[in-house]
């Protein structure tokens, strides 16, 4: 069954694509006033903050990937450090089986401030006063508390209610706010414009002393050293492999970008020839993910090569053996929705961003840094194991394995065809290699690839749902004879509501004549906005 859509936005110029219509605007508005790709993302990424505090912020992680009008492709990967005390060894010693998932312990090092510094030194061409301005007033006046910030709020409001900084936003009457409620923001204001002038100033000086006194009183083991180590984030290569005659560009580790390519080497070939959406390709993408996923839990961290071995072409080969001759094995890993967003832009000159950033859970660790309305992740306890020589362990100076991912795609000659991305914890990684097949096997529109039916395998990776009962949960757009057959291939369906899984998912595709098409996830409130 198709999933109805609505109609893409159109453009010779340029395009953005966001999961709030604010965040959209102003990126649009960046494009119009002569700014490129990398500005817009930029005064998205800022505006995003408080459209979407629930699921990214100054104190999260962030990940990009470009294409400049050249052809050339590089990315940013803004991750940090658990703090330089946090061995295993620490947090055993307190009794913990797993790192907490709220509060002092459960935080890394925030990567987004370096990475859009990062961004901006590499191509922008606004300073950053000028493009982080309308995101400081937004905060100052107060934006409308929007549908999915109120069941965030909701979510996580017990611990909202313990910490100051949070609790003046989201629970100043000491109820949850409701949509449609003004969130002033004035600390975060003086954040963003002291960032605007210095955003590395972020590791260094008054707000880096903030935020480390505030973590070791908390009694988390931060140096600061490690804090500071945050600063230095430069521009990398892409991971780039072949799907259906594409190629597609990832953002390397410690980002999952090398799981939706594995998947894709796996896919490619197959399911292009499959009916859409039917059991046969569900089957075929669901079993992908579950060996993604299990290696992923059993080879790899950010430091190892444990992600490059499993792309070798020899590996790949014996898994699609693997994948011809089973069926669905429950055994395998899967995945845990996050709170996350996303933007993509691209620019008259061809230049396209697709950018991503992440507090990892609702709220991160419910911990903010007094005075600056800055909220802290919780990315050490989604993502670092306390599995003994697991090479995810644990260990100070190495960063947790990441869900985040970003991609482009474009063909032999690197000319632009599709910018995308989608947020939702490990199901990125299965819903983008979902949107490639629909783009590049099918031939769908941005509109009909974001409003599809969408599947996902679970448990998930993740430190805290390690062994949970397996389950391929399926949108109820998806056929009812699909879903019995999948049970029929050995997967445990679960069926969720029409438009109930995760994710917001954005693309900006480019024809042949040079004509843009974007659109929005339906299941959050963005849209996309074309330039001419």
């Amino acid at each position: 069954m198709t999933a109805p859509a609505r109609p893409p936005a159109l453009s010779a110029g340029g395009m953005v694509s966001s999961s709030h219509p604010a965040a959209s605007f102003a990126g649009a508005r960046v494009l119009a006033e002569g700014g490129n790709a990398i500005d817009a993302t930029l005064a998205m990424a800022a505006v995003t903050w408080l459209t979407l505090p629930g699921q990214c912020g100054v104190g999260g992680d962030a990940f990009a990937i470009v294409r400049e009008p050249d052809g050339r492709v590089w990315t940013v990967n803004g991750s940090g450090f658990g703090p330089d005390g946090g061995t295993a060894d620490f947090y055993r010693a307190k009794g913990l089986s797993s790192i907490p998932l709220d509060g002092p312990l459960s935080v890394t090092v925030p990567g987004a401030p370096a990475a859009l510094a990062t961004m901006h030194a590499h191509g922008a061409t606004t300073a950053l006063e000028e493009l982080w301005e309308p995101a400081a007033r937004l905060a100052e006046t107060g934006l409308p508390c929007s549908a999915k910030t109120a069941r965030d709020v909701r979510e996580a409001f017990d611990s909202i209610r313990t910490d100051e900084g949070l609790a003046a936003v989201f629970a100043a009457r000491s109820t949850a706010v409701d949509v449609g409620d003004r969130l002033r923001q004035p600390d975060l204001a003086r954040t963003i414009r002291q960032l605007a002038r210095d955003p590395r100033g972020f590791y260094h000086g008054e707000l880096a002393e903030r935020a480390v006194t505030a973590l070791t009183a908390g009694g988390a083991p931060f140096s600061g050293d490690e804090w500071a180590a945050g600063a230095s984030v430069d521009a990398e290569p892409a991971i780039t492999a072949r799907y259906g005659g594409a190629l597609v560009h990832q953002t390397p580790l410690p980002s999952a970008g090398w799981m939706m390519l594995q998947q894709a080497a796996l896919c490619d070939g197959v399911v292009g020839s499959m009916s859409w959406l039917g059991a046969q390709a569900i089957d075929r993408m669901a079993r992908a993910a579950r060996l993604a996923f299990r290696d992923r839990f059993e080879l790899c961290g950010s430091d190892n090569t444990g992600a490059h071995d499993v792309l070798a072409p020899s590996r790949i080969q014996s898994q699609r053996d693997q994948l011809e001759s089973s069926v669905a094995d429950p055994s395998a890993f899967g995945v845990l929705a996050g709170d996350t967003t996303s933007t993509v832009a691209v620019d008259a000159e061809g230049r396209a961003v697709s950018f991503i950033h992440s507090l990892a859970l609702t709220f991160g660790a419910k911990f903010s840094i007094p005075g600056t309305g800055v909220v802290l992740n919780n990315r050490l306890g989604r993502g670092a194991y306390l599995l003994s020589g697991h090479p995810n362990e644990v260990a100070p100076r190495r960063k947790p394995l990441h869900t985040l991912n970003a991609w482009i795609v474009t063909d032999d000659l690197n000319q632009l065809l599709h910018v995308g991305n989608t947020p939702g914890g490990d199901g990125q990684v299965q819903w983008n290699m979902q949107l490639l097949s629909h783009l590049v096997d099918h031939g769908l529109g941005p509109h009909q690839a974001v409003s599809a039916p969408r599947f996902t395998v679970y448990p998930g990776s993740d430190a805290h749902v390690i062994g949970e009962p397996d389950e391929l949960r399926v949108e109820a757009t998806t056929a009812e004879s699909v879903r019995d057959e999948l049970r029929t291939r050995g997967h445990h369906v679960v069926v969720q509501p029409a438009y109930g899984a995760d994710g917001s998912a954005q693309i900006i595709s480019r024809d042949e004549r040079g004509i843009l098409s974007g659109a929005a996830d339906p299941r959050q409130e963005g849209v996309a906005i074309g330039v001419d």
